[in-house]
């Protein structure tokens, strides 16, 4: 039997190259051969970090009495949902019609059209809690295919309906206000969980689109409620087993509704969106934990995820050694015999415990502050603290001796767009030239590797580009070349990003929809062209593609770029009211629409005190919606924010506008202070 999977640059497939199933990669080859002998396509999604796709995979994948029911009755396709967000997106929408939820691994039976007429997620070996055996499953399917094919195709006529949605045109509701915005916050402050931080039970995922918008609120509305929801879910991540107390990086999410126990995976958006919102946190509040946090984030960024060229790998699995969570959890003897005099400490500020909180092992968090824990020990909070410091670095080293989970090793350009945002956040408003050069390498990385043109690939692995680019790719690769020019003033990164975002409209935009798809115009045809408007792991392509058009749109002062942005924003407002957990990214670009961008022009030589003194300023502040650009007195550019900005007494520049007026320019680094400040609360409508 081929193992065709072997070919491929998908560390998911390579995972299931080995199996008996007779598996295809997506494509004309088994498309083809499914119709030739009319058969059923049993479709698998799943992605190398996910828990359920390796259980499902040993019990069922590998079983050779299950492989040989699979080959006998169907053509198997095994796709990687990180490479083809298409194809997932497709059939989870069909999955979740048919069943009521959706989840990785997907196991979707297609007609050979390629059309959903079966689905569900994970299946077990034997019947178990309620739930039918895969096997039973294939004979079930296999049976309707062959004797009952009426109502096969009626079911997958059905389906065929809900997809006809991506089609309808967008109407403006015309209700793109502040009112959208008091509204979604009212609906996030009624779901707030106050004990424990968040939104709703278990399992809790990191809400940090969300925080993002109670931020902007904030910093808009002066709503005291906003931060704090804000400022107490990122400490009750940071303080949980969510977040890797040894090497940092967040998790996946919480198995838990208190933040402890993690689906131990480590994703590279999930991270990305965290380290950029702790930036932006740490700019309104100067809180030293939010920048430590931050800061061992991008660390773990910069040693385990980072490629010897600069790009950024996919993930870190949960499993090692065949069991999840292995590589992070402790024993009270192992810290004994590590930490010597300062396991005392360390194990109280950590809360371990000889019967542990995780299968008889100690997850490591903070259940309270270093104070409490250091009187009980009849020591001083400094201390305490002190022997932490001293512990982690010990700890890593032993941990770094341990069998490692499996990495994810391709490169995705979208979520390295993303993560490219955060490190370039994160250097200008720490001042670190260690995160600047990180991201910097990384922007050398996509330019070079994964930008060919003015097109946008999706992945990149051992060398190798391939496969052509999806709306959140150009738009997020888009937008963090857009945050290196924030952080180094080099125009070239806004030529880019204004080709890619070109080639983003004429690719990706339906004037007859009034919006974005997700795949490009000219892109394999599929049973329907996906188009998901809400935000979910991550923001959608086209929330990510509207805060792109707007933000250019102000370096640019491009007029079309902001109608587009404006038309499909107010086509969501309704559903944001309604949903606003399901549009937080969206929320912010329609904060910065509603209320504008807050424009910064700085004029000057980048080189000289004054005109660092001003850049540092406006890099220590958060300002929701800024958009900053700087430039020498008389260059020619193509960034209109700069246009007719003189100096002032011969010294550097600083012009803050919004709405079409602005404040006096200014030369004093308070003054610029003051005026950023108030800027946000100053055109709020």
């Amino acid at each position: 039997m081929p193992k065709r999977l072997s070919k491929s640059t998908s560390p998911y497939l390579l995972q299931h190259a080995e199996n008996p199933v007779d598996w295809y990669e997506w494509g004309t080859e088994a498309l083809d051969r499914a119709k030739a002998e009319d058969k059923p396509i049993l479709l698998s999604i799943g992605y190398s970090a996910c828990h359920w796709c390796h259980v499902m995979a040993h019990e069922s994948f590998e079983d050779e009495q299950t492989a040989q029911m699979m080959n006998e009755n169907f053509i198997n396709i095994k796709v990687d949902r990180e490479e083809r967000p298409d194809l997932d997106a497709i059939y989870m929408q069909a999955v979740q019609a048919m069943t009521g939820h959706g989840g990785w691994p997907m196991t979707v039976f297609l007609t050979p059209e390629g059309e959903p007429f079966y689905g569900g997620t994970y299946y077990p070996p034997e019947d178990r809690q309620g739930m039918p055996s895969f096997r039973k499953i294939l004979g079930g399917v296999s049976d309707a295919y062959m004797n009952k094919r009426e109502g096969v195709e009626t079911t997958a006529a059905q389906i065929r309906e809900i997809y006809k949605s991506s089609m309808t045109s967008a109407r403006s509701a015309g209700v793109l206000d502040a009112h959208v915005l008091d509204l979604a916050y009212r609906a996030l402050a009624q779901q707030y969980d106050i004990r424990n931080s968040g939104f709703g039970g278990a399992p809790k995922f990191p809400p940090t689109m969300s925080l993002d918008f109670l931020l902007r609120y904030w910093k808009r509305t002066d709503t005291p409620y906003a931060l704090e929801m804000a400022v107490d879910t990122f400490r009750k991540m940071a303080r949980g087993g969510i977040y890797d107390q040894i090497g940092g990086g967040f998790a996946r999410y919480a198995v838990d509704s208190v933040w402890l126990v993690p689906h131990f995976e480590k994703m590279l958006y999930d991270n990305a969106l965290l380290v950029r919102f702790g930036a932006h946190l740490w700019q309104a509040t100067h809180d030293d934990e939010v920048k430590r946090v931050t800061s061992e984030t991008i660390t773990w960024l910069r040693r385990e995820m980072t490629s010897p060229a600069g790009g950024f790998y996919s993930s870190l699995d949960a499993d090692s050694e065949g069991h999840e969570g292995k590589f992070y959890v402790w024993s009270s003897d192992e810290l004994d015999a590590l930490l010597g005099d300062d396991a005392r400490a360390v194990k109280a500020f950590f809360g371990v415990t000889p019967s542990g909180n995780f299968e008889g092992s100690n997850i490591l968090h903070r259940p309270f502050p270093a104070g409490p824990a250091a009187s009980r020990l009849g020591m001083s909070a400094d201390d305490v603290l002190a022997a932490v410091q001293r512990s982690r670095s010990i700890l890593y080293d032993a941990r770094v001796k341990r069998v490692w989970p499996g990495r994810d090793d391709k490169i995705l350009a979208g979520w390295n767009g993303l993560m490219l945002r955060g490190v370039a956040a994160a250097a200008r408003a720490f001042n670190s030239e260690e995160f600047r050069n990180l991201a910097l390498r990384n922007a050398d990385f996509l330019a070079s590797q994964m930008v060919r043109g003015n097109r946008v690939m999706r992945s990149h692995k051992d060398g190798i580009t391939s496969i052509p680019g999806y709306l959140e790719d150009y738009a997020a690769v888009a937008l963090g070349f857009i945050s290196v020019y924030e952080l180094t003033f080099d125009e070239k990164w806004v030529s880019l990003a204004k080709e890619i975002t070109e080639a983003m409209i004429t690719w990706f935009w339906d004037e007859d929809v009034g919006g974005f798809f997700d795949t490009a115009s000219d892109a394999e045809k599929l049973i329907t062209r996906p188009r998901d408007l809400t935000d979910n792991a991550m923001p959608s392509g086209n929330s990510l593609a509207m805060e792109l058009l707007l933000t250019l749109a102000e370096l640019l002062h491009d007029t079309d770029l902001r109608r587009r942005a404006v038309f499909a924003l107010e086509s969501l407002g309704p559903a944001m009211m309604k949903y606003p957990t399901a549009f937080g990214h969206a929320l912010g670009a329609a904060d910065m629409s509603i209320n504008g961008a807050i424009e910064l022009a700085i004029i000057g030589d980048f080189e000289e005190r004054d005109f660092k003194a001003l850049a540092a300023v406006a890099a220590e502040k958060y300002v929701p919606s800024l958009v900053v650009a700087a430039g020498a007195p008389g260059e020619r550019t193509e960034i209109a924010l700069l246009h007719e900005r003189p100096l002032r007494n011969r010294k550097a520049t600083a012009y803050v506008c919004r709405g079409y007026q602005c404040e006096s320019p200014t030369i004093d680094p308070a003054e610029l202070s003051e005026q950023l400040d108030k800027a946000p609360r100053a055109n709020a409508t």
